[in-house]
């Protein structure tokens, strides 16, 4: 039986020994397997190389576990801020629906406008305040994730001044965004209104309907378009227009795959949210007694909805925001070999 070589394979020297090699590159002659490729680098919370899916939602969650000294101050005090006014304004809106429903039977164009704009007053108000510390949190925990993919710990007095200068460009972006988004919806629904408003009842309500959906698809698109935006402002230091391209340069060609992912992020968000809401609702109704009290409005219901609030958006946020960070660099990972400057910018920075 022929025990040699075929043309092209290597083989022993004529000296009878090895090539150079030979047992190095994974070669045998028992036609052994080649080495496994050597490991990415990960002098942080992810290898630096293209990421899959898990991966990603790994190193979210390793950026909360490892670096929690700064995430949960962050967080918590971001969601103490948001939910303490929301609560408050909540309960004020309350007691206006209240209001209002008590004087329906007798009532002046003058007091049910005057009710419906103290409604919508404290609604804008919450919706401000909840703006303001999306802003906040979104560019603070994206410095932290930065750092953390290298290695780096990083207080929050140094997120904070380190984010600061970006978050009047964060807070234009964050209002452009959703604008866009209301503009979309709004044009896909207003053939159909303005058909129903001239007559055509059932052929402007279908319209509409259909105006409404193909809004919805819009939006979601627009959504993932510029979703990277905002860690591309606080990275990069880019302006808020210049932002939205690069995003957009970034999503190109792979906006089904962030689309997934940041689905499945948003599946586990929820997930989240119900496990926090099961004790606090039976809180409530310990609290208020029985059934109907519960459904009503109290001072102290809305507190303990408050406090369930507080734990809730204090894990989502970072996860979320760490969610949205990785994607970015893996996408430049992929499309700009990033992970050559961040194993450059690991073996010179210090490693805490």
């Amino acid at each position: 039986m022929n025990d040699s070589p075929g043309p092209g394979s290597p083989g022993p020297s004529p000296s009878g020994q090895q090539p150079p090699g030979w047992q190095q590159a994974g070669w045998g002659w028992g036609h052994q397997p080649w080495a496994p490729p050597p490991r990415a680098p990960q002098p942080g919370v992810i290898p630096l190389r293209p990421l899959g899916v898990g991966e990603i939602l790994q190193g979210s969650l390793n950026t909360m576990l490892k670096h929690w000294r700064t995430v949960l101050p962050v967080s918590l005090g971001v969601s103490i801020g948001t939910q303490a006014v929301a609560t408050v304004v909540t309960g004020l809106w309350r007691q206006d629906s209240e209001a209002l429903e008590s004087i329906r039977d007798n009532a002046s164009p003058r007091r049910v406008l005057a009710a419906m704009g103290d409604s919508m007053g404290t609604m804008g108000v919450t919706m401000v305040i909840g703006l303001i510390g999306s802003i906040i949190a979104a560019t603070m925990l994206t410095v932290v994730v930065s750092r953390a993919v290298l290695g780096q710990s990083v207080t929050a007095g140094e997120a904070w001044r380190s984010s600061r200068p970006q978050l009047a460009r964060m807070a234009g972006l964050l209002c452009l965004i959703p604008l866009l988004m209301v503009g979309v919806l709004a044009l896909g629904m207003a053939p159909g209104l303005l058909l129903y408003a001239a007559g055509a009842e059932p052929v402007g309500a279908a319209l509409a309907l259909f105006g409404v959906l193909a809004g919805m698809v819009g939006t979601m698109w627009l959504w993932i378009r510029y979703c990277l935006a905002a860690p591309a402002l606080v990275l990069e230091k880019q302006g808020v227009i210049a932002s939205m391209r690069r995003s957009a340069k970034l999503v190109r060609g792979a906006w089904w795959r962030i689309f997934g992912i940041q689905i499945l992020a948003l599946l586990l968000l929820f997930a989240v949210a119900m496990i926090v809401e099961i004790p606090v609702g039976i809180i409530q109704l310990i609290a208020a007694g029985d059934l109907e009290s519960a459904a009503s409005f109290s001072w102290t219901s809305a507190i303990i909805t408050g406090v369930g609030a507080v734990v809730s958006s204090t894990l989502t946020l970072p996860f979320t925001a760490g969610v949205t960070a990785l994607i970015y660099m893996d996408q430049r990972i992929r499309r700009e070999s990033l992970d050559v400057e961040l194993i450059r910018a690991a073996g010179e920075a210090p490693v805490a």
